[in-house]
């Protein structure tokens, strides 16, 4: 049930997440909501946020171990763009999907959200740190990673193509090669040239 209602936050959003949508999607019987989920919808929608949330920290976790964050960042990237096209560009993120909706009455779906946020932050923020990225701009080039992802997403859904999240993988590779000065000139600052731009005769 957490799982369906983790997919129908990314496709439907909160408003399009109901308990009769969970038990149709999950095919799970209707008394097991009040057993599993005594808090009801609200509680459902916390936990799937949250399984969310971690699903995506174990893959940044996964490249971690491996110790290279171009291949951690690389990796979500990929994940995104086979969730994208697997669902014909329906899918966006449940997290996001808690995120831009007022929740007065339920205020813990949000501080859900943004703790998912944050650990993705911290994670991607570590690994940099370790390749002696000084921690503030490790910090920085997390939360830009995190944005820039999900702002692709958004754009693809609406655009139902490919290029926004591309381009953003793209330059995101660049700008973490630099950081991690594995880019020739990229620390000496020798021409500053993106690898994909062509030179001018």
């Amino acid at each position: 049930m957490v799982r369906s209602a983790a997919v129908l936050l990314r496709e439907q959003g909160t408003g399009g997440t109901s308990i009769d949508r969970v038990l149709a999607h999950s095919g799970a019987p209707r008394g097991s909501v009040y057993h599993h989920f005594p808090g009801g919808r609200t509680q459902l929608i916390d936990e799937a946020v949250r399984y969310a949330g971690d699903y995506i920290a174990a893959r940044i976790d996964t490249a971690v171990a491996t110790d290279d964050p171009v291949e951690a960042v690389d990796a979500v990237f990929a994940l995104w763009r086979r969730w994208l096209l697997e669902s014909d560009f329906r899918s966006g993120c449940p997290i996001v999907a808690v995120a831009v909706q007022p929740h007065d009455d339920a205020p813990q779906l949000i501080d859900s959200a943004a703790e998912a946020f944050a650990r993705w932050r911290e994670a991607l923020a570590g690994l940099l740190g370790r390749h002696a990225v000084p921690k503030a701009r490790a910090a920085r080039l997390a939360a830009l990673v995190v944005a820039a992802l999900e702002g692709a997403v958004v754009m693809c859904r609406a655009e139902r193509g490919l290029e926004p999240l591309d381009a953003v993988a793209e330059e995101t590779r660049y700008l973490l090669a630099q950081a991690l000065g594995e880019v020739p000139g990229a620390r000496s600052g020798q021409d500053g040239q993106h690898p994909t731009q062509e030179r001018s005769s």
